[in-house]
């Protein structure tokens, strides 16, 4: 990928962002509003359209909402299991033809397994066919002004015709807290047990971010990994979506990254003032790189990610985006050496002006000597650093 093909953010006074390759850089997008004033905190390809994969649920869950809502259904209320739903491919809960399962179960494996044959089964059941139920997907979307997205079945199975945008599943998710709050603490499971398994939420932002309470994950291989999460702090709740990510874990750890970010801003914000929004170009910046005569020699101590000990820095700016977007680029070039590495912008206080330091960490000793000889046959600039732990 280009911008969302790997990285695991690890994040001291550092954004990160998902590492991308090739064509695939179209997959990428991020978005953070604060859901209750609207303030859009960060904002990247957030009006293109991408594959949504598994936030599609969430569509099948407002829906199934709804009708909970207006006394269709009942969380008792039955729904029988046709052949169509058995045949859905993983993840599955596991039902079989001609069996049923009740309402209350079909949301938590929704929520919880992310259960495309479950998926089917609440589809059929409100629509008749997951085709009829689809199209009452895109309807509802356009009434909630969702003008950029279209579904084309209940599970979010890779379809060319099902698109959506990061903006689009952020006003969805915004839609769910505020149309359904008796509803909305169910995407907070984590973990749902049928038929004698236990399935855990696929949301590890649930257990390793405070204040998180939802809501869901997403992917298939023409998406990467998606994720929308909620998160809630000093009066504030975000909702954060990142689109395109490489593996869970990269997706997750820049989500973590955006949303500390957008914390960050609005703490510091004087009452009424808008915070400093973060939204990177990802264009070539033209801030020129500054004499590095410190080297390795790191007065404040950047996080290593668990990979590694070693890092590579490929320049200093005057400002943070264009150092971030340098050290994304520059994982972006080798992938294969730098994919398990963290963004980190580390600044330098110097009597004059602060620097941005662009650099790329966690990583071997190796992957850092031959990724910086490979940007530099690139016309790149790199060196290598020894990166100090957190005491």
């Amino acid at each position: 990928m280009s911008l969302s093909r790997g990285l695991r953010v690890a994040i001291a006074a550092a954004c990160v962002v998902l590492g991308m390759h090739g064509a695939a850089a179209a997959k990428y997008a991020s978005y953070v509003v604060d859901a209750d004033s609207g303030q859009v905190l960060h904002s990247i390809n957030a009006d293109e359209r991408k594959y949504p994969a598994s936030l599609t649920k969430m569509m099948t869950l407002y829906l199934t909402f709804e009708a909970l809502d207006k006394g269709r259904l009942k969380m008792s209320t039955p729904l029988s299991v046709s052949a169509h739903a058995e045949r859905q491919p993983a993840s599955r809960l596991g039902v079989r033809r001609g069996e049923s399962l009740t309402v209350h179960q079909a949301i938590l494996a929704l929520v919880t397994r992310s259960a495309n044959d479950v998926a089917v089964v609440v589809g059929e059941s409100l629509g008749g066919t997951e085709a009829a139920f689809a199209r009452k997907m895109t309807e509802k979307a356009r009434q909630l002004g969702m003008m950029h997205t279209t579904f084309r079945n209940a599970s979010g199975l890779h379809n060319r015709g099902q698109m959506t945008t990061a903006r689009d599943m952020a006003l969805l998710a915004k839609a769910l807290m505020r149309d359904f709050p008796q509803y909305y603490p169910m995407f907070g499971t984590h973990q749902f047990t049928y038929d004698g398994q236990v399935f855990k939420n696929h949301n590890a932002l649930l257990d390793s971010y405070e204040g998180t309470d939802g809501i869901k994950t997403g992917y298939v291989a023409a998406s990467g990994f998606n994720l929308v999460a909620s998160a809630r702090r000093n009066g504030h709740r975000l909702i954060g979506v990142v689109l395109g990510g490489r593996s869970p874990s990269s997706r997750n750890s820049h989500m973590i990254a955006l949303l500390d970010k957008s914390f960050e801003n609005l703490q510091a914000s004087a009452p009424g003032a808008k915070p400093t929004p973060f939204v990177s170009a990802w264009a070539d910046s033209s801030a020129a790189a500054a004499d590095e005569s410190e080297g390795d020699a790191d007065t404040e101590q950047v996080a290593a990610a668990a990979a590694g000990s070693w890092g590579i820095q490929v320049g200093a700016f005057t400002a943070y985006d264009p150092a971030y977007n340098a050290a994304v680029k520059a994982m972006a070039k080798t992938p294969r050496l730098l994919d398990d590495g963290s963004v980190a912008v580390a600044p330098y206080k110097s009597k004059k002006r602060t620097l941005y330091r662009a650099r790329v960490v966690g990583i071997g000793k190796d992957e850092a000597y031959q990724a910086c000889k490979a940007l530099k046959r690139k016309g790149g600039d790199c060196m290598v650093l020894r990166v100090k732990p957190e005491a």
